[in-house]
């Protein structure tokens, strides 16, 4: 499997390399040059499998000949070994034909887990074959930086560093990456918003001569290694409820559109889906653009929703490629022209051919509430912020009764306690056993200035392993 970048002017590179490079050197994103593409009397025969044999036979493809199937195999037997439900990723059903893929219940409660403790193992694979030392540079709205943490942490040849905007992410979220010790792991607070600590990252990897001579590696969802992990849970959803025999809708909360481009993905590998619902908050970016073709650069606010609070969705980046015939050269141009603007649109042809399997709406933090409140009434299930805009999202854009509507479950309630309290349901969730003493344990972090030669000083001064690179 090759893998080429969506604005066309960097090399093609295999599995491994697009691993290790994150962001390609012309400033595009990295992706198949060939997607698979499966049978549907291929996906059926995979009914029943554990999560981890189903994922080895949606992701082998776009690892062969970088890995060995024994290895792999081996990898993801224990990367979803560590989750604590048997099922991995549970259906709930909250009505008719409607149903929750919980996602929350990895080691650090959101959706990342998926992704991201594949991600940590398999960087350890190909360092110690390589004998290399790598930094992770990451930004993160909330649930990137402890999944990222979680998974790399025991990694002996990675030195982390995840920004994150000062105040602006939930207590959990905030001590679930702060409270990990390890001379290797450096959170950074930003005084800006998640914007800001993403444009610095990208800047960086345009850039490394801050790092002499390391290099940098990225765990944000401008990772293939992200999105491939991700394409998995809409196959097991799938063929739970029926499918391929049958088509599938999803409903998911996005805000830097990598979750919901897996299930783009999925879709053109074979798998029925016949809607895909971007559900997002105030911060309704991708909203506008799927909505009445504008993808404009606005205010960012906060919510109660904040792993969504982002005004420019990096992924969106490789559906453009998809939209514009794979032409690097007019993504190139287009978002050059944005860069420049703030602003973007597209042909309405193209518009209207994203417009055929995407809908989407926005949901402001009353809308939320509300749903949470309504959720948690009719079936006693309690929903994150997220999940909740993802539920009133599916049933205000559902095109189709009688086919099965699954939101996407991102995290567990406990960690937005305010969103859950706003909602007022009378109850309050409780952390799992092995986060019970979270609120007790130290924290570690350092609060610096918007400011890129800051964080690039900071982190030439604390890699390896605390000494200076």
């Amino acid at each position: 499997m090759r893998y080429i970048s969506t604005r066309g002017q960097a090399p093609a590179l295999n599995f491994e390399d697009v691993l290790l490079a994150g962001l390609a050197s012309d400033g595009g994103l990295y992706v198949p040059e060939n997607l698979p593409r499966f049978s549907q009397e291929e996906i059926a025969s995979w009914a029943g499998l554990p999560y981890h044999e189903l994922a080895f036979n949606v992701m082998r493809p776009f690892v062969t000949g970088s890995i060995s199937d024994a290895d792999f195999k081996a990898i993801l037997k224990d990367t979803y070994g560590v989750f604590a439900h048997s099922a991995v990723a549970p259906l709930r059903q909250l009505d008719s034909n409607e149903w929750v893929l919980e996602l929350f219940h990895g080691p650090t409660l959101a959706f990342k887990d998926f992704a991201l403790q594949l991600l940590g193992r398999l960087l350890d694979h190909f360092l110690i074959k390589r004998g290399e030392r790598v930094v992770i540079m990451g930004a993160t709205s909330g649930d990137t930086g402890s999944a990222a943490i979680e998974g790399c942490r025991r990694c002996e040849n990675v030195d982390i560093f995840i920004l994150h905007p000062h105040n602006r992410v939930s207590e959990v979220q905030r001590r679930q990456m702060t409270t990990i010790a390890g001379d290797n792991i450096h959170n950074i607070a930003i005084e800006g918003n998640f914007d800001d600590c993403q444009e610095m990252v990208k800047a960086s990897f345009a850039d490394q001569g801050f790092l002499k001579g390391t290099r940098l590696v990225a765990v944000n969802s401008i990772n293939w290694a992200r999105i491939m992990a991700q394409i998995v849970y809409y196959f097991h959803a799938a063929l739970q409820l029926g499918g391929p025999a049958r088509s599938m809708a999803f409903s998911v909360p996005t805000g830097n559109f990598g979750d919901i481009f897996a299930g783009y993905l999925a879709r053109n590998m074979g798998l029925p889906i016949s809607q895909l619902i971007v559900a997002t908050n105030r911060n309704d970016i991708l909203h506008r653009f799927m909505s009445g073709n504008r993808y404009d650069k606005d205010t960012l606010h906060p919510s109660l929703s904040p792993s969504m609070d982002i005004m420019v969705s990096s992924n969106f980046e490789r559906l453009l490629f998809d939209l514009h015939g794979r032409n690097g050269a007019l993504v190139a141009e287009l978002l050059d022209s944005f860069k420049q603007t703030g602003k973007l649109s597209v042909e309405d042809d193209r518009w209207t051919e994203a417009r055929k399997l995407f809908d989407s709406l926005a949901v402001d933090d009353e809308g939320t509430c509300a749903t949470i409140a309504e959720v948690y009434r009719d079936c006693g299930e309690l929903l994150d912020p997220h999940t909740a805009i993802g539920v009133r999202a599916a049933r205000e854009c559902r095109r189709s009764m009688s086919t099965p509507m699954i939101t996407l479950g991102t995290a567990h309630p406990v960690k937005f306690p305010e969103a859950v309290r706003k909602a007022a349901v009378g109850e309050e969730p409780h952390l799992p056993a092995h986060l019970a003493d979270l609120f007790e344990r130290p924290e570690r972090c350092t609060v610096l200035a918007n400011e890129l030669p800051a964080v690039q000083a900071f982190v030439a001064a604390h890699g390896n392993r605390g000494k200076p690179l």
